[in-house]
C-alpha cells in the first residue's frame, strides 16, 4: 500500500527531489562530464550548499561541485571530505524517474504500478527482512531510482544541515565533493585535488545498514583487436580466415568454471568480456580484468594473452594486438598505512546504535583512485540497494543513519585530534 507521499522529513524532501533530475551518465561520449544534464543536479546542490551558508560552493566547467563548511574547533584537525557522485548507471532507464515511498514496510511484495512485472520480493532481496517498519523507496517500475548514488548525497546534505544548525559540534573544515561520471569510470578524472585540500576522506556510497568497505576490486582494461584474412565466400577455402570465427574461439577458450563473474563470489577475480564487433576481415573485444590481488590480476592478463596466442597459431595470416591498461587499484593499500580513518568510520558507525559490516566491495568506487591521488578514502554505507536495475530500493530509515554516521565522523576527527 502506498501511503502519504508527502516528504516527512528534510532528508527525505531532498532525496525525492534528488532522483527526479535524470542524471545518467553516457559511456560514448567524450565529454566531462558525460552528459550536460548532471550538472542540472550541480546547479541545484551548489544553490543549496550556499543557501546553507557554505560560500565558497562552486560547479567548475567539468561537472564537479566542491564546497567548504569551516572548522569551528580552535584545534588543529585534519581536513576531512565527504563524497558522493552525482551521476546514475546507463545500465537501466533513467529519465522521468517517479519515485515512491513505501510506509511502514511489512514483508510484502512490492508491486511497481507502472510495470507490475518489476515486483520487489524479499526472497530475491534478503536486505529487506531488516526493513520493517521502515519507509522504502522505490521507482514506478519503468526506470532506476538513482539511490546510488543520490542516497549518499542526501545523506551528506543532511549533515551539513545538521552541522550549521548545531555549532556546539565541534568539528575540523570539512570539504564537500560532488563528482560526474563515476558510473562509468571517470568520477575523478579531472578532479581537482589542490581545490579539494583534503586530508582524508570517506565515499558515501555503500550498501547495507552499517557497512563499512577499505578494499576493492584491482582493475585492469583490456581491449583484444584481430586482423583476419577476406575472401569471396565462394572461392574462400584454404584463404579466409574470419575474425569473428576467431574472435568465438578465444572467447570459447576462456575457462568456463572459473574466471567468469557469473561463477565467482567474495575474493575471486575474473576476465570479463563486455563487448564485442566484428565482421570478416576485423573484430575487436574489450574485457575488464578484476581481482583483490594485483599478481593475481596481472596473472589473469597473462592467461587471456596465453589463449589468443594459442588460437591464433592456427590462423597464420592473420594477426592480433593486446591493449591491457590499469583502471584502479585496491585502496586497501593506501588505506592500510592510514589505520585511524577506517578504524574512525567503524566507531562512527558504533555511535549511531548499528553493528559495523566490515567488507570488501566487487567493484571499485571514487574512493579506489582518490586514496591513489592522496586522498585516503574508505566507503561507508547510504542505503542503496539492487543498483542500476529497476528494482532498486532505499529506506529512508538507512540514509538517515548515514547521514548520523557523517556527524559523528565530523566530531571524532574532532575529538581525537
Amino acid at each position: 500500500m502506498l501511503t502519504d507521499q508527502e516528504p516527512r522529513n528534510t532528508l527525505e524532501a531532498r532525496f525525492m527531489r534528488y532522483v527526479r533530475i535524470d542524471t545518467q551518465s553516457d559511456p560514448a561520449s567524450p565529454t566531462c562530464p558525460s552528459t550536460e544534464k548532471q550538472m542540472d543536479l550541480g546547479r541545484v546542490l551548489t544553490e543549496e550548499l550556499l543557501a546553507l551558508g557554505l560560500t565558497d560552493a562552486l560547479l567548475d566547467q567539468f561537472g564537479y561541485v566542491y564546497a567548504t563548511l569551516p572548522a569551528n574547533s580552535v584545534k588543529n584537525v585534519p581536513v576531512i571530505c565527504f563524497c558522493s557522485h552525482m551521476d546514475t548507471s546507463p545500465d537501466s532507464p533513467g529519465e522521468n524517474v517517479k519515485p515512491i515511498i513505501h510506509r511502514n514496510y511489512d514483508g510484502r511484495d512490492l508491486v511497481l504500478p507502472d510495470d507490475p512485472n518489476v515486483v520487489i520480493r524479499e526472497s530475491a532481496h534478503p536486505d529487506l527482512r531488516a526493513q520493517h517498519g521502515n519507509d522504502i523507496v522505490t521507482a514506478s517500475g519503468l526506470t532506476l531510482l538513482g539511490a546510488d548514488n543520490k542516497a549518499g548525497i542526501s545523506a551528506i546534505m543532511e549533515a551539513v544541515s545538521f552541522l550549521v544548525e548545531h555549532p556546539e559540534v565541534k568539528h575540523g573544515a570539512i570539504r564537500i565533493l560532488f563528482t560526474p561520471d563515476e558510473e562509468i569510470g571517470r568520477g575523478v578524472d579531472k578532479a581537482d585535488m589542490k581545490k579539494l585540500a583534503a586530508d582524508f576522506g570517506y565515499t558515501i556510497d555503500g550498501e547495507s545498514l552499517g557497512s563499512i568497505e577499505d578494499e576493492t576490486f584491482s582493475a585492469d582494461g583490456a581491449v583484444l583487436k584481430i586482423n583476419g584474412v577476406s575472401s569471396h565466400p565462394g572461392f574462400a577455402k584454404g584463404k579466409m580466415e574470419n575474425a569473428m570465427q576467431i574472435l568465438a574461439e578465444v572467447l570459447t577458450s576462456l575457462p568456463k568454471d572459473r574466471l567468469r563473474p557469473e561463477v565467482t563470489e567474495e575474493k575471486e577475480g575474473f576476465i570479463h568480456p563486455v563487448s564485442i564487433k566484428a565482421e570478416v576481415e576485423y573484430a575487436e573485444a574489450h574485457f575488464i580484468l578484476r581481482d583483490f590481488d594485483n599478481a593475481r590480476l596481472e596473472g589473469h592478463g597473462q592467461l587471456l594473452h596465453d589463449v589468443i596466442e594459442t588460437v591464433m597459431k592456427r590462423y597464420p595470416g592473420s594477426s592480433y594486438s593486446l591493449d591491457i591498461k590499469p583502471q584502479y587499484r585496491n585502496m586497501k593499500e593506501v588505506l592500510d598505512q592510514h589505520p585511524e580513518v577506517v578504524s574512525f568510520g567503524e566507531e562512527a558507525i558504533r555511535q549511531a546504535g548499528l553493528v559495523v559490516k566490515k567488507r570488501s566491495i566487487r567493484g571499485g568506487t571514487d574512493g579506489s583512485r582518490l586514496s591513489f591521488m592522496g586522498l585516503p578514502c574508505p566507503n561507508i554505507f547510504a542505503g542503496e540497494h539492487a543498483f542500476h536495475s529497476r528494482q532498486e530500493w532505499v529506506s529512508i530509515q538507512d540514509m538517515q543513519k548515514a547521514a548520523e554516521v557523517i556527524v559523528n565522523l565530523s566530531r571524532i576527527w574532532e575529538e581525537r585530534s
